[in-house]
C-alpha cells in the first residue's frame, strides 16, 4: 500500500517557504461543498484543520464518499492537468481550516523555479498514488457489499 504524505512536508523548507508566500487563509463551515466534479479547478488547499471528504456522484440521487482529508492533507490536484476541471467533489465534514493557493500563481513560481515545479509535481504523482489507491479499495469495499446485497 502507499504511503500518504503531506504535501508541505514533502518540500524542502526553501522550496516550502517561496510556496508559502502564495498562500493565503481560507474557511469552510460544516457542510459546506468546496467543489463539485466538474467545475473549473483554479485553486487547491492544503488543510491546516478539520476533516473534508472527497465524493462521487454515482447515480442522480446516491454520492459515495471515496476519501476522508485531514490537517495536513492536498485538497485538489485537478489544477495541474488539461482540462483543468474537478474529478471529484469535496465537502467540508467538519468546520476547516485551509491554506489557499491560486494556481495560475503556483504554476508561474514553478516555471520560475524548476526545482520546486519537479518536487510539487513529484509530490501530488505520491498524492495521487495514494488517492487512486484508496478510491479503488472504497470501490471494491462498495462492490463486495452490493454483492453480498448489503446494500
Amino acid at each position: 500500500m502507499t504511503k500518504a504524505i503531506k504535501l508541505l512536508n514533502a518540500l524542502p523548507p526553501p522550496q516550502r517557504q517561496r510556496l508559502m508566500t502564495l498562500a493565503r487563509e481560507a474557511s469552510f463551515a460544516e457542510d459546506a461543498r468546496i467543489f463539485e466534479a466538474g467545475g473549473t479547478a483554479d485553486r487547491f488547499w492544503v488543510i491546516r484543520s478539520g476533516a473534508v471528504s472527497l465524493d462521487q456522484q454515482v447515480t442522480s440521487l446516491q454520492r459515495v464518499t471515496v476519501a476522508s482529508l485531514g490537517a495536513g492533507d492536498l485538497l485538489g490536484w485537478s489544477w495541474l492537468f488539461p482540462p483543468y476541471t474537478w474529478d471529484f467533489g469535496a465537502v467540508a465534514f467538519s468546520p476547516v481550516r485551509a491554506y489557499e493557493f491560486d494556481a495560475s500563481a503556483v504554476l508561474r513560481l514553478c516555471e520560475e523555479d524548476p526545482g520546486l515545479g519537479m518536487t510539487l509535481v513529484r509530490s501530488v504523482a505520491e498524492v495521487l498514488a495514494h488517492r487512486l489507491e484508496m478510491t479503488r479499495n472504497k470501490l471494491m469495499e462498495q462492490y463486495t457489499l452490493h454483492r453480498r446485497g448489503a446494500l
